[in-house]
């Protein structure tokens, strides 16, 4: 596969956990990602797995990403981390508002990504590649479709580099949110997030979550293979691998795998990718 990929993990919670995926990046090494980003928990509750995880990536020999959330969080602390992730000799961050944690007051002095954003720029100068999120399906949050693509500009004009998008099953909304974007001087390049179907309940909750739309044909296919996991798989490596193919023929700038920290579904799609 020719276009350039990334990888997405979550920090392990327990000590298997971490031994396992230290197993599946090895065995995804194999496509040779540009880069290997790390999520991090609402408020900020995963920072020392965060760190600990981009670490590792480091010290394989792959560059690694932050995903760096700015909720509830001050200037100073903000700062404080900054020189952490400098002193690791992290070169990328995924820069996001991020997620409340429940029963958290809203607070701190950043109120969105772009704060973030214009405050490392003017904190590191141009010591990060920094990526934002965008939203060809609307921020479940946003007032209107207007507003979000603005919200993304502004990011933009903040010094975002590039972007990566919550994840989708319809080609048709990322291209148009592109050229909508585009349209607003919003130019930088913006990589699909993929998420590999591997179990219905599970991409049924996540979808509900996050607010990204499964089309109807597809929820009700999952649906009627009930508890049949085999199938469940073999039709999301289908959809997935067709979706790939259609954003590669658009001539997206690379592809970024939300992994869910397994090997097996990113794997074989990329193989399928080559191979046609």
């Amino acid at each position: 596969m020719t276009l350039p990929i990334s990888l997405e993990f979550f920090p392990p919670k327990t000590p298997e956990g971490a031994a396992k995926l230290r197993v599946v990046r090895q065995a995804l090494y194999a496509l040779k990602p540009q880069f290997c980003s790390v999520t991090f928990g609402a408020g900020g509750s995963t920072q020392e797995g965060t760190f600990g995880t981009v670490s590792e990536i480091l010290a394989e020999g792959v560059d690694a990403a932050s995903h760096f959330s700015c909720v509830g969080a001050t200037k100073a602390t903000v700062r404080e981390q900054l020189a952490t992730l400098q002193r690791m000799g992290v070169k990328r961050l995924v820069a996001l508002r991020g997620d409340l944690p429940s029963g958290y007051g809203a607070g701190g002095e950043f109120h969105y990504a772009s704060d973030l954003v214009t405050f490392i720029r003017h904190e590191t100068g141009d010591g990060f590649h920094i990526e934002v999120a965008a939203y060809p399906e609307i921020h479940p949050q946003a007032k209107s479709a207007d507003a979000d693509l603005q919200a993304f500009a502004t990011k933009v004009n903040a010094g975002a580099n590039s972007a990566i998008t919550q994840y989708f099953f319809n080609s048709d909304a990322y291209f148009r949110f592109v050229d909508d974007a585009y349209k607003l001087g919003a130019d930088v390049p913006v990589v699909p997030g993929i998420m590999p179907i591997t179990s219905s309940t599970q991409l049924m909750r996540f979808s509900d979550a996050c607010g990204a739309e499964i089309p109807r044909w597809i929820r009700l296919r999952l649906q009627g293979f009930g508890d049949d996991i085999a199938s469940i798989k073999s039709f999301g490596l289908d959809v997935i691998t067709d979706l790939c193919d259609q954003l590669r023929n658009g001539g997206v700038p690379g592809i970024h795998f939300y992994t869910m920290n397994q090997s097996a579904a990113t794997l074989e799609i990329c193989h399928r990718l080559q191979a046609g």
